[in-house]
């Protein structure tokens, strides 16, 4: 791998450029799989916004696209570099400003850990609500710009229902303030919902305010497993009718719960359909909460139902949850798909993959956060086997075609980025699409701000 970082680069970026080859592989490719590393492409390591400035009015004045990272850990694409553009990484901007717990509201910077913002909300009696499962290594601009979610969005929400306030540099280096950092707010159109989930299309995110909430009890949690797949997923339907609704609903189909079983003891039996983990943290009411969740299983038809008793056995329950990615992967080379439906229709949606797997010579297993209807269905296939990939691919657009169908959309958190635009026209219509790219053109008029990804095909600079 090359790089043009000198010739590129104005004298203000020579010392935050990487040239090193080792340097440039790591930023080379984010978590997507089945996309190739730019041969050729500059990095930058912003220190602070200063650096984001000049890099965008660099970029800008010799019409160079621009690729904004944070910790990569995004499984759209949307963090791979251009062929011969910048990958503009901003990890190094990691200071977390202030938290103040009167208002409830945290300034950090645009690469700190999610983790550290959460441990940081703590400290002062209070929660930072979004939990993806890239939680200990995540940024929070990363987080912002593909509008994470996780296993908690049931009682939580995404990043968007925890972001108040945004600073964002455009393409040209303007910097703007979106939103209020009141509790109250109306004055101007919503830009801050705008640039969350905007995946670095419109410009590059800084600095964001966090909204925190009241600090948790310790979650108390039930493993629920089910003889039937519909049972199951009714036991989530009268959940989501409880007055006090779980934090987390997590479900795993019996293929998954067989690969988890030959991972390790996880206590899950054998011979089940569907199993669900479930918990609370409400303050004062965790265990009380938990009990009742175990008897709403029971009467939807679970045949086995364990509720923790301490921290150490709510741990033990979700530790299987943890090792579903490790699990299915000795299973074979996979590809785990993101796509959220209503919550009456999840047991459709997964039965319809297994039709889908079997028509196209694959298959298609699925687990996911039931709870808010977020799937992730895996599908198997062998990249060195063309026509396999091929089934692969026609298996996921049926899948796409089925989340559609039963009111769903093509992805809940992972983004569009590369690996799904071409299906974004299927969800949004060709005049939707039109008028996104009018939108992305009027803050982006040189169409330097990550081309090719989301609205596609590409419009490059």
């Amino acid at each position: 791998m090359t790089t043009t970082a000198h010739r590129l680069v104005p004298p203000l970026l020579d010392p935050v450029t990487a040239t090193d080859s080792a340097t440039l592989a790591a930023h080379a490719l984010d978590a997507a799989l089945g996309i190739d590393a730019p041969a050729d492409f500059t990095l930058v390591r912003a220190r602070d916004v200063d650096d984001v400035v000049e890099t965008l009015r660099w970029a800008a004045a010799e019409r160079i696209p621009v690729v904004p990272q944070g910790a990569r850990t995004g499984l759209a694409g949307g963090a791979v570099p251009l062929e011969g553009g910048v990958a503009l990484n901003l990890e190094a901007m990691r200071d977390i400003e202030d938290v103040d717990e009167v208002e409830g509201l945290a300034c950090v910077q645009a690469g700190v850990i999610t983790a550290d913002l959460k441990e940081a909300a703590a400290a002062v009696g209070l929660h930072y609500g979004p939990d993806p499962a890239s939680v200990a290594i995540s940024t929070v601009g990363g987080n912002v710009a593909t509008n994470a979610g996780g296993l908690c969005c049931l009682k939580y929400g995404a990043t968007s229902d925890a972001i108040r306030a945004l600073e964002v540099v455009l393409p040209g280096g303007e910097v703007i303030r979106t939103g209020h950092r009141t509790a109250k707010g109306v004055a101007g159109f919503d830009l801050t919902g705008l640039f969350v989930g905007s995946e670095g299309c419109l410009g590059v995110v800084t600095r964001a305010w966090a909204r925190l909430g009241p600090r948790p009890d310790e979650p108390a949690t039930v493993l629920a497993t089910f003889p039937t797949l519909r049972s199951g997923c009714d036991a989530i339907v009268a959940l989501r009718r409880e007055r006090h609704r779980p934090n987390l609903v997590e479900i795993m189909d019996g293929p998954t719960v067989e690969a988890i079983r030959a991972y390790g003891d996880y206590g899950f039996p054998a011979g089940v359909e569907a199993a669900l983990l479930v918990q609370s943290d409400r303050p004062e009411h965790a265990a009380q909460d938990a009990t009742r969740y175990a008897e709403v299983c029971a009467s939807a038809g679970a045949t086995s139902v364990t509720v923790s008793g301490s921290r150490e056995e709510s741990t033990a329950l979700m530790a299987g949850r943890r090792v579903i990615s490790p699990a299915l992967d000795r299973l074979g080379h996979n590809l785990t798909e993101d796509m959220c439906v209503p919550v009456r229709h999840l047991a459709e949606f997964i039965e319809r993959g297994y039709a889908i797997g079997e028509r196209h010579g694959t298959r298609i297993i699925t687990a996911g956060h039931g709870g808010d209807g977020n799937l992730h269905p895996t599908v198997y296939f062998d990249p060195e086997d063309p026509e396999q990939v091929r089934r692969a691919h026609e298996a996921i657009t049926d899948l796409v075609d089925a989340a559609l169908r039963l009111g769903g959309t093509i992805t809940g958190e992972h983004g569009v980025g590369i690996l799904k635009s071409e299906w974004l026209p299927r969800e949004l219509g060709a005049a939707e699409i039109e008028r996104q790219r009018g939108l992305k053109a009027f803050f982006d008029p040189l169409g330097i701000m990550n081309p090719g990804r989301v609205l596609w095909p590409p419009t490059r600079p």
